[in-house]
């Protein structure tokens, strides 16, 4: 008990017994007290408990806003399940349904999803798009992003480009394995006169990656983007009629 409410405890108890005596009888020959002598007031210590906890709501809020964008920055969307920026702003959402920041946050989370489908996507990487849009619908099926991403990922899939998903840690070796394919890959895009796009995860690698299709095709000018990714492929754009 806090020394507030042991003091109010205390004064309702003095009060209230003070009370008790003036309603005693008087004795005979003793003026009677006026009614009024004794005015008691209801002390309440509702506001001291509501401050301090709408304090700790609003810390907690906080708090969790600071965590769900935290997650959001790293990628952390809808998984892992004990820390997810999704399931940081749902909780923030429980306290206050209005919170600007929280509904922001479900709204940015959507876009990126949309995003990493449109990456997928380029990647040749089809099933990992479609996922990434399903979780995307999950959150706000009508986002209209959602729409204009299934679109253009069906027409990734009808592009007839050519697709190649290496292996990553072949890759980052640079080992014999990985130059073959390279090699290729190389020849396919001469044959084809289409463009490439590498993609890796960090540029010396993309650019090492260029330089072993430059060299299999001496002669001949490769055209291409490289793009940094997660993941480590190689596409090949079809010229078009």
């Amino acid at each position: 008990m806090t020394f507030r409410s042991l003091t109010s405890l205390l004064l309702i108890s003095s009060l209230l017994g003070a009370c008790a005596v003036q309603q005693q009888p008087p004795e005979p020959g003793e003026a009677e007290a006026p009614e009024d002598t004794v005015s008691i007031r209801t002390l309440s210590e509702a506001e001291v408990v509501t401050g301090a906890a709408g304090t700790d709501r609003q810390r907690l809020i906080a708090d969790l806003l600071f965590a769900g964008l935290q997650s959001l920055d790293a990628d952390r969307l809808l998984t892992p399940v004990d820390d997810n920026a999704h399931a940081k702003f749902m909780r923030v959402l429980a306290y206050d349904p209005d919170n600007e920041i929280a509904l922001q946050g479900l709204q940015d989370i959507v876009v990126r999803y949309v995003q990493l489908a449109g990456e997928a996507g380029r990647q040749g990487l089809f099933a990992d798009a479609e996922l990434m849009l399903d979780r995307a619908r999950f959150i706000d099926e009508d986002h209209p992003g959602i729409a204009r991403a299934s679109l253009g990922l069906q027409d990734e899939m009808d592009s007839g480009d050519l697709f190649f998903t290496l292996d990553g840690v072949e890759f980052l070796r640079r080992s014999e394995r990985a130059q073959e394919q390279l090699i290729d890959i190389a020849k396919q895009a001469k044959q084809h006169g289409a463009f490439f796009l590498i993609t890796a995860p960090n540029d010396d690698l993309a650019r090492w990656m260029y330089s072993i299709m430059r060299d299999a095709v001496a002669g001949y000018r490769l055209r291409g983007n490289i793009e940094l990714a997660g993941r480590t492929s190689i596409r090949l754009r079809m010229p078009r009629d």
